[in-house]
């Protein structure tokens, strides 16, 4: 199968078959999405959904955690992976914020960029779920199910697999495309074994036809 139908077949899927996919980070304002997504990194958005809530109670807005300081900021993030650093990101990005932003969370990919603790994938996320860029986030999950499913192609990075995937989806179908993979690896396209068994896209995936199908 040609990489162009592959990716044609794949959205057709996705379309008919799952045509509400969002984040499963609790947010209510582009604030709370990028602390949640900071926090997020290396850490399941169960435990961060279990946070947040307490943390958004004692720093309900970006001026009130700009002048927070890093223990206070750790306190009720200490269960979450690696709070100490995430402590610290949390309270330069609102500083930045406020003091570069006029307190507003940016809205394009590099200023986004430009702020602690925001890498790619956090910028993309913000980018497409709050202002509908169009911007594919490669986390972990898209990396591995865009290669197994064979959208991309022996990509090394996720900015590789980035550029792939925004090669062939449509602007229009960017944002929802994030979620589609996100939540296909997360429930279907596990990371040690795969659930084929369930998945609607094994005519389309190159892992199937190839690991799976001839066994």
């Amino acid at each position: 199968m040609q990489k162009k139908e592959r990716f044609k077949k794949v959205i057709e899927w996705f379309k008919e078959n799952v045509p509400i996919a969002e984040s499963e980070l609790n947010h209510s304002n582009p604030y709370e999405l990028i602390v949640a997504t900071i926090l997020s990194a290396q850490c399941t958005d169960k435990r961060v959904n279990m946070v947040t809530p307490d943390f958004f109670k004692q720093y309900p807005t970006v001026y009130k955690l700009a002048d927070a300081d890093v223990d206070s900021i750790y306190e009720p993030i200490k269960s979450i992976s690696f709070p100490n650093n995430k402590a610290k990101h949390l309270l330069g990005m609102a500083q930045l914020v406020v003091s570069r932003f006029n307190g507003k969370i940016p809205d394009t990919v590099e200023e986004l960029e430009s702020l602690p603790g925001v890498g790619r994938k956090t910028a993309n996320v913000v980018a497409s779920i709050i202002y509908n860029k169009p911007v594919i986030a490669v986390d972990t999950h898209v990396f591995r199910v865009s290669a197994r499913i064979g959208l991309s192609t022996n990509a090394k990075t996720p900015l590789e697999t980035e550029k792939q995937l925004e090669a062939y989806i449509p602007e229009e179908y960017r944002a929802i495309a994030h979620h589609w993979l996100i939540l296909h690896g997360r429930y279907i396209c596990v990371s040690r074994k795969p659930k084929c068994r369930e998945c609607g896209l094994t005519p389309y995936c190159k892992y199937y036809a190839t690991e799976v199908s001839i066994r």
